[in-house]
């Protein structure tokens, strides 16, 4: 995906910190204090535009959500997103998901969500997906004890790998769909990427796994 340049969007973070974390690794441990409300905490890694978290936070008013976007141009309209719906259960972290650790404690997370990660495709790129084993480990040492990862993907070869990665793991396999969309699975919210790729026919895979 080619991103376009947004000079005015480190701007923009900066100037909302009801929304933008400026520090995050000040409130390891204690996220809760960050909420208005005392709840269980989902982060999304790789949020990109908004849609989904700010969907489930309206879904969901008793969970607490942050989402987590690498590129500033690209969180930038999940910002104004949220400024729009105006929801207090919804954070944004303009981090790199390679170094949770470094900004959550163990179990400061109760659930992570991965949707439409970079499937990177090359075996020798593995290590960079975002089911491979060290990232599972990185998910691990944040989440509640039988915390879960829910994980949804338009590509058949990454889910696959990813079946096999979290099966290696000794996670446990809850729920499964291989064709979400024609499925009885209800309460889907869609990502703007899913959105786009299943109106082309394209199958979405999902599933829920839990650590043990």
């Amino acid at each position: 995906m080619r991103l376009r340049h947004k000079p005015w969007a480190r701007e923009m973070l900066d100037s909302h910190p009801q929304y933008v974390i400026s520090s995050p690794e000040q409130h390891k441990g204690n996220w809760k204090a960050v909420f208005e409300k005392d709840q269980p905490i989902h982060i999304e890694v790789g949020t990109g535009k908004g849609r989904f978290i700010t969907e489930m936070a309206k879904a969901n008013p008793h969970i607490n959500y942050i989402g987590i976007e690498l590129f500033e141009s690209v969180i930038v309209s999940a910002l104004e997103r949220l400024i729009e719906a105006d929801l207090p259960n919804v954070k944004l972290l303009n981090i790199n998901g390679e170094k949770l650790t470094e900004y959550f404690a163990k179990g400061d997370v109760s659930r992570v969500y991965l949707n439409f990660s970079d499937p990177w495709p090359k075996n020798r790129h593995a290590k960079r997906r975002l089911t491979y084993k060290s990232f599972l480990k990185l998910y691990e040492d944040i989440l509640i004890d039988n915390g879960e990862i829910h994980f949804k993907t338009d590509n058949q070869g990454l889910f696959e790998y990813s079946l096999m990665s979290f099966s290696e793991y000794g996670l446990l396999l809850k729920y499964i769909s291989l064709d979400l969309h024609n499925s009885d699975f209800e309460g889907n919210i869609m990502t703007e990427y899913e959105e786009k790729f299943s109106q082309k026919g394209s199958r979405i895979y999902r599933c829920e796994v839990q650590y043990r």
